[in-house]
Order: structure tokens, then C-alpha cells, then sequence
């Protein structure tokens, strides 16, 4: 008994020893990669009350004309989610203003068939629908279909095809430069004015803003247009990405608002604290020039999010659970595959809503490139194992 007991004492300080050996490289950790998450929120906020704002003012400035409905802004990207790797000058809040069609026009998405982009990509045909006809007409308005044109040049103004659009395409380009010199103008009447100055930033597809109080703290935020496919939470953008140039009437398939309500939903089912977040901004900072994608590591702590029940992700779990990334994505990289989190996935949460398309869909592999490119796969497993 006496034997035992002195052995279950030897146990329990060995435990108390690792227990605190680990708090200790928790707050190392913490210290050495600025883990304390930055005023997110409070950032997040004033922006999406600003672009409400602009957006109230567009609508009265607009009524009458002819332009893109801009919809109520979707907070998308690592900012809006809560775990920016990046400090807090350096965050980029971006937003996503949804487009609808205006009065008298209906917007058609087409596979676009002129590039061979990697992402999938459409193009946006804008047509002209009678308005003369139908259970409310509006009598105000002419109808583009059946009016003639003189009396339309002389009594409306000019439709969405003359305006924003390329041939019968919605331009990206046209809407970008559109809605930055309408924040230029309108920018004195919005109630943000008397705290911060305002510089727009130059930005060829989205609308890119620095704001700036006078106690020199900034704000930056950038506007993507974009317009849903259908009722789900996909999206086309207007954004390409840094490797990726497509036209200006070609518009990338986009999955960040669905990432954005799949975070939401996990923060209403973890628990208190949960080190999720904490886990992707920690992860993020050590795989910083690595070659390893950001994505790369999204996609992973989504996948275990729903493989790993969510009480297993309390504060105190961190170290196991940031073991459990790099693992996992070390794992992908030997394999050299990586499924996209949307495609045919049995745990998704029903909150999300995919195009029917996404459930017969071929999965998408991440790590496509690593497979085709031998020497590529050796180099990242290098580079990974360095870490």
C-alpha cells in the first residue's frame, strides 16, 4: 500500500510538472507570436456601420438610376472570422456588397469558356426584361424592350448595359471605378467623416479604403463585389486573386462567406474560450515563409473542427490541437491531396447552403499541384519539417 501510494504521489507531481512545463509554453507562445487577439471586433463593427451608411446614401443617390442594387455587406476573410495572423495596423477588414440586378434588367450566370482559369470562373450576362407588362408595372418607368429608343435617350436614364457592362457582361473594372469615386463624393455626408479622414486606395476590381483618426490609429478596409449564385452561400467575386488576372467581365468562384458562416456557427457550438481561433493565428505565424498556403491551413482546422468534437477544442487543449493541425497537414502533404472543405462533405453544417451542383461534384484537391510536381512535393515536406 505503501508502495502504491508513494507511486500515485511520484505520478501526480510528474503530471503537475508537465501541466505547468506546458502553461509555460502556452504563455511563450503567446508572447513570442502576439497570440492575444487584436480589437477585432470593435473594428469590425465600425466598418460594417460605415458601409451601411454609404450604402443608405447610395440607395437615395441612385433610386433612379439604373445601377447595381448594392446589398447589405457580408464580413468574409481571417478579420471578420476573429483570427487575423496579422497585427493589428496591418488588418484588412474585407467586405462583400452582393449585387442585384436594377428595375428592368436580370442577371444570368455563364461558365466562362474564354480563359482556363484554375478557380472556376463565370461571367455575368445582364439582360433587359419588359417592365411594362407584369401584376405591378411601374409607371414611371419606360420599358427598355418595347419603348422606342428616342424616347428613351430623352425621357431615362441609360440602362445597366450602357453603363457598367462590357458587350452584355458586367464589368468588374467599370463597378469598381463606379463605387470608388461614389465613396469620394458621398464621403462628407457619412457620420464617420467627423472621426476619421478618408483616402481610397488604388484598387483595379474592389474598392480599397484607409481610414484615419487624428490619434493616428488607421482602419483598412476593402469592398468586393460580388453577386450569389442563386439562394447558397456561394458567391462570384469581382477580386482575383494575386496569381490570377482573368479579364474584367470574369468573375471567380468564391467560397468566403460560406467559410464566414461556418466559423459563426462553430463559435455558437464551442465551448467558453474555445482556442480555435487561437489555433489558426498561431499556426498561421509558423508557417510563415514556409510556401504553405494560409488556405491550406483554413481548410485544415475546418476539416478538424468537424472531426474533432468541440469540446475537445477548450483553451486548455491548444497544444494538442495545434499538434493535431501540423500533423494533419503534414499528412496531406505526403499524400499530396488536400479535399476542399465544400465538396461532397457529410459534415457539413446544415446552416450552409451549397448550389446542388457541389454534391456531385468532383472533390477538389488543394495539393493538385504537389502531385503533378514531384520535386515541388519534396520541397514543401522540406520545408514543413523544418518547422
Amino acid at each position: 500500500i505503501r508502495e502504491a501510494n508513494n507511486r500515485r504521489d511520484s505520478e501526480s507531481e510528474e503530471s503537475e510538472e508537465e501541466n505547468s512545463a506546458e502553461i509555460n509554453i502556452v504563455r511563450m507562445f503567446s508572447r513570442r507570436f502576439q497570440l492575444s487577439v487584436p480589437k477585432l471586433a470593435s473594428g469590425r463593427r465600425v466598418v460594417q456601420d460605415l458601409l451601411s451608411d454609404l450604402l443608405q446614401v447610395s440607395h437615395s443617390l441612385f433610386s433612379d438610376s439604373f445601377f447595381p442594387v448594392l446589398e447589405p455587406v457580408i464580413g468574409v476573410g481571417s478579420a471578420c472570422e476573429g483570427w487575423s495572423p496579422h497585427k493589428e495596423e496591418d488588418v484588412v477588414y474585407c467586405m462583400f456588397v452582393p449585387l442585384k440586378p436594377p428595375r428592368g434588367h436580370a442577371f444570368h450566370l455563364e461558365p466562362d469558356t474564354m480563359g482556363e482559369m484554375p478557380q472556376t470562373s463565370m461571367r455575368v450576362r445582364v439582360e433587359l426584361v419588359c417592365t411594362c407588362t407584369g401584376e405591378e408595372p411601374d409607371e414611371n418607368m419606360l420599358c427598355f424592350l418595347h419603348d422606342s429608343a428616342e424616347e428613351l435617350k430623352r425621357n431615362q436614364v441609360a440602362s445597366l448595359l450602357h453603363t457598367l457592362c462590357t458587350g452584355p457582361y458586367l464589368d468588374g473594372e467599370k463597378i469598381a471605378l463606379w463605387f470608388q469615386t461614389f465613396v469620394i463624393s458621398a464621403w462628407s455626408v457619412v457620420p464617420q467623416s467627423r472621426h476619421y479622414s478618408m483616402k481610397v486606395l488604388p484598387s483595379c476590381r474592389s474598392c480599397k479604403m484607409k481610414l484615419m483618426k487624428a490619434s493616428g490609429r488607421s482602419l483598412f478596409v476593402e469592398m468586393v463585389f460580388s453577386v450569389q449564385q442563386g439562394d447558397s452561400d456561394i458567391f462570384l467575386s469581382s477580386q482575383p486573386t494575386e496569381a490570377q488576372f482573368p479579364p474584367s467581365t470574369t468573375w471567380l468562384e468564391s467560397y468566403a462567406v460560406a467559410e464566414a458562416k461556418f466559423f459563426k456557427h462553430v463559435a455558437t457550438q464551442a465551448p467558453p474560450r474555445s482556442c480555435h481561433l487561437k489555433c489558426l493565428r498561431l499556426c498561421a505565424r509558423l508557417l510563415e515563409g514556409s510556401g504553405l498556403s494560409i488556405y491550406a491551413l483554413k481548410t485544415t482546422v475546418m476539416h478538424l473542427l468537424t472531426l474533432i468534437p468541440l469540446s475537445e477544442w477548450q483553451h486548455r487543449y491548444l497544444l494538442m490541437r495545434v499538434d493535431d493541425i501540423m500533423r494533419y497537414l503534414h499528412c496531406c502533404l505526403e499524400e499530396k491531396c488536400l479535399k476542399h472543405f465544400f465538396f461532397e462533405n457529410e459534415d457539413m453544417p446544415n446552416e450552409i447552403s451549397l448550389p446542388p451542383a457541389f454534391q456531385g461534384a468532383q472533390p477538389l484537391n488543394l495539393f493538385h499541384h504537389l502531385a503533378q510536381d514531384p520535386a515541388a512535393q519534396t520541397e514543401a515536406l522540406k520545408e514543413f519539417d523544418k518547422l
